[in-house]
């Protein structure tokens, strides 16, 4: 898969994309990644992006002339199977579910606003689909592009190394490891937090079980 983000701030992706598992992902040529400047596509001495809302209102609103001419260029050449995304509060919720489907695509365009906005002609004409990541609000689209990534590529082959290391195939369940006593003093009160029996008697049928009633509660 290739993931193409469209964002004013390219050198926000650099550091996350070359550690721990992504990094791995890349070196095993199952995922790749490239960071596409709306401002390389524009016309003007200033590389402007952006403009007043017509109407009136507060901030900028981003162009989308060179959006249009970004994901153009991710486009180009391929003729993959692809999704383009736009980020957005009033995109559908991004679920498990989504992350699972859009796995399946050959190339993802991700497109990350800034400032007040995008022009809706990009959500219109240009975006399949609109996504966000929570109620809640952030300075751009870079973040939530980032988390999309991480939670999409997990469901390509090999990216974990192990199928069962997906949470919804183990469960949502507590994990723990050595040492299976430790104490803690919080509030001038000491505390032992100890491992649960069950995980230290060795008896897999149980521990088992165990597990699959945490993943039942968060059905």
């Amino acid at each position: 898969m290739r993931i193409d983000f469209i964002s004013l701030f390219p050198d926000a992706f650099t550091s996350y994309l070359d550690e721990s598992i992504v990094k791995r992902a890349r070196k095993n040529k199952l995922i790749s990644f490239r960071c596409i400047n709306p401002r390389d596509f524009t016309r003007d001495p200033h590389h402007t992006v952006d403009g007043t809302p017509y109407g009136g209102g507060p901030g900028m609103v981003l162009k989308i002339e060179p959006i249009w001419k970004a994901v153009q260029h991710a486009c180009k050449g391929t003729k993959k199977k692809r999704r383009i995304i736009l980020f957005s509060l009033r995109g559908k919720k991004f679920t498990q579910e989504t992350a699972r489907r859009l796995s399946k695509y050959d190339q993802l365009v991700l497109i990350c606003g800034r400032y007040e906005g995008v022009d809706e002609r990009v959500a219109e004409a240009i975006a399949d689909e609109e996504i966000s990541i929570g109620d809640f609000v952030l300075s751009g689209g870079e973040l939530p592009a980032l988390v999309f990534s991480e939670a999409v590529m997990r469901h390509i082959p090999g990216v974990l190394g192990k199928k069962e290391s997906l949470e919804e195939i183990k469960g949502s369940y507590p994990v723990y490891t050595r040492p299976p006593v430790f104490e803690i003093t919080k509030k001038k009160k000491k505390k032992k937090l100890k491992v649960p029996d069950v995980l230290l008697g060795g008896n897999h049928k149980y521990i088992d079980e165990w597990r699959r009633q945490y993943g039942k509660k968060g059905e």
